[in-house]
Formats: structure tokens, sequence, C-alpha cells
């Protein structure tokens, strides 16, 4: 499960508050297993963010890996679940192609979403994450939560 600093990083990205490379000097140093991990619970919050076959040609760009890439032709046949599992399951040489190619998946859904539920008092995910108030209250309201 991914720590709360994690998922607001992720969101973060999501809003384009920052790129990238925090997330894969993190990922960097996972374990093989770690590494799996991570990546299910990015493809949960893909799924979560609704994303339609029509983000794919996008993802891919905006990921700047190689369409023929495993990862990129594996995701070509859909953004279904099954065929997020499969890309997560690829050898770990590629995992780095494939956090790069999911992260850019789940941004453009999440921005999608992000315009729809901006500032919903009960999604903190798309509270504007640039305000540090936000942070703490997200980070108040989860150490509250969790004491129960």
């Amino acid at each position: 499960m991914l720590k709360i600093k994690d998922t607001i990083l992720i969101n973060e990205y999501g809003q384009g508050i920052t790129d990238i490379s925090p997330i894969l000097s993190l990922f960097k140093n996972f374990s093989i297993e770690e590494k799996r991990d991570y990546l299910e619970e990015i493809a949960s919050l893909i799924l979560q963010s609704k994303p339609n076959n029509n983000d794919i040609g996008t993802a891919i760009k905006e990921s700047q890996l190689r369409v023929t890439y495993t990862p990129c032709v594996l995701l070509r046949k859909g953004v279904e679940n099954h065929n997020l599992k499969k890309i997560i399951t690829l050898p770990e040489a590629e995992l780095e192609k494939v956090l790069m190619l999911l992260m850019s998946l789940f941004k453009i859904a999440y921005q999608r979403r992000f315009i729809e539920e901006k500032n919903n008092p009960g999604k903190w995910w798309y509270w504007d994450l640039s305000d540090k108030n936000n942070i703490l209250k997200i980070e108040s309201m989860i150490k509250n939560s969790s004491c129960r």
C-alpha cells in the first residue's frame, strides 16, 4: 500500500506540480517486489481516474518512449485492468519504462477528472496540492483516521 506522502507525490504529478524525476528516483531504490507493488498501486489509481483507449497514443508520446517498446505495444491493446497487469509483469529491466508509461497515462486521465472534481471536499486527491495548507490538512486527516 502506498504511503500518504507517495500518494500525494503521484497526485502532484497528475496536477503538473512536479515532474516524474522524484517518482523515478524513489522507484529506482525499490526491490523488484516493491516495484511491482508500486506499479499495481499506480494501475489502481489509473483505473480510478477512468482512462479511455483514446488516451493511449498521447500517453506513449508524453512518456517519450518509443512506440516499439514492449510496454507501449502492450498498452496499445487497451487500458483494461488485465492489460495493465501484463505490463506490470514485464521483466525488471522494463519496469522503469513501465513506470514512465503508466504515469503518463495516469496524468492524462487524472487531469480530466481533476477538472470535473477540483476541490471536492470528499476527495482530497482533487484538492489544489500546490497549496501547502491543503497538504497539512490531508496529512492531519489521514493521521487522525488511522488512529481510530
